[in-house]
C-alpha cells in the first residue's frame, strides 16, 4: 500500500510553549526544527510512503520542508489543527493516494521500523490504525485507508474519541502501542526521557 504522510507543524518560534522552563525560545525553534526535519527525512526514505505533505501556517517551516521535496499546505485564518488535516487530505485525494497517515512531527524516537509497522497494520481497507501517546490518551499517529474514513478529532483525550468514530463507521480499528510512537515532546519531563534513552542508548 502505498500512501501520503501528513506532517502538521505548529510555528517552528512559538511550538513546545510547555518545554519554556527547560529550554530558551531559541533552542525551542532549533529542536522544532532538527525534529520537523528528521520526519520528513524518515519518511521520505521509505518506498511505501508515496509524498509527505507538511501543513503549516509558519513559512519557515514550509520552506523547510519543500526544500527537503515535501509537498506543502498552508493554513488560513485562526489556526485549527482538525481543520488543516482535512484540507491536507483533501490536497492527497486528489492525487489518488490510497490511505493518509497523520504523523506530528514531535516524535523524537521515531523510526522507519514504526512507519512499516503502522503500514503493516493497514491492509484490508476501510481500516483505521492508531498510535496511542504512552499515557494513553493522545493519538500520536493516525493511519486512515480510504483517507476520508473519520473525521479527525485531535485535542485532549483524542485517542479514545478516534476509537469511538473508527468503531462508528463500520471500519476495522487497529491499535499500535509501540514506546517509540508513545513518547513526543510536550513536557520537561518528556525531554528528560529522550535524554535518558539516548544515553542508555550509546552505553549498549
Amino acid at each position: 500500500m502505498t500512501l501520503w504522510a501528513i506532517v502538521p507543524v505548529k510555528p517552528l518560534r512559538r511550538g513546545k510553549s510547555r518545554l519554556a522552563g527547560a529550554l530558551t525560545e531559541d533552542e525551542r525553534a532549533e529542536l522544532n526544527r532538527l525534529l520537523l526535519e528528521r520526519t520528513i527525512k524518515t519518511l521520505s526514505d521509505l518506498k511505501e510512503v508515496e509524498q509527505v505533505l507538511v501543513v503549516s501556517r509558519d513559512s519557515s517551516a514550509l520552506a523547510l520542508a519543500r526544500d527537503l521535496g515535501a509537498r506543502t499546505v498552508q493554513e488560513d485564518g485562526a489556526p485549527h489543527l482538525n481543520t488543516a488535516l482535512k484540507r491536507a487530505t483533501v490536497v492527497a485525494q486528489v492525487y489518488a493516494s490510497r490511505g493518509v497517515l497523520v504523523l506530528p512531527a514531535d516524535l523524537p524516537l521515531l523510526s522507519q521500523h514504526d512507519i512499516l509497522t503502522l503500514i503493516e497494520h493497514a491492509t484490508d481497507p476501510p481500516v483505521v490504525v492508531i498510535a496511542p501517546d504512552r499515557h494513553q490518551k493522545g493519538t500520536n499517529a493516525l493511519l486512515l485507508s480510504p483517507a476520508n474514513l473519520i473525521e479527525y478529532d485531535f485535542g485532549e483525550n483524542s485517542f479514545k474519541r478516534h476509537c469511538e468514530r473508527t468503531k462508528k463507521a463500520g471500519a476495522r480499528l487497529e491499535i499500535v502501542t509501540l514506546p517509540s510512537l508513545g513518547l513526543d515532546l510536550d513536557l520537561p519531563e518528556d525531554l528528560e526521557l529522550v535524554r535518558q534513552l539516548e544515553a542508555l542508548k550509546h552505553e549498549i
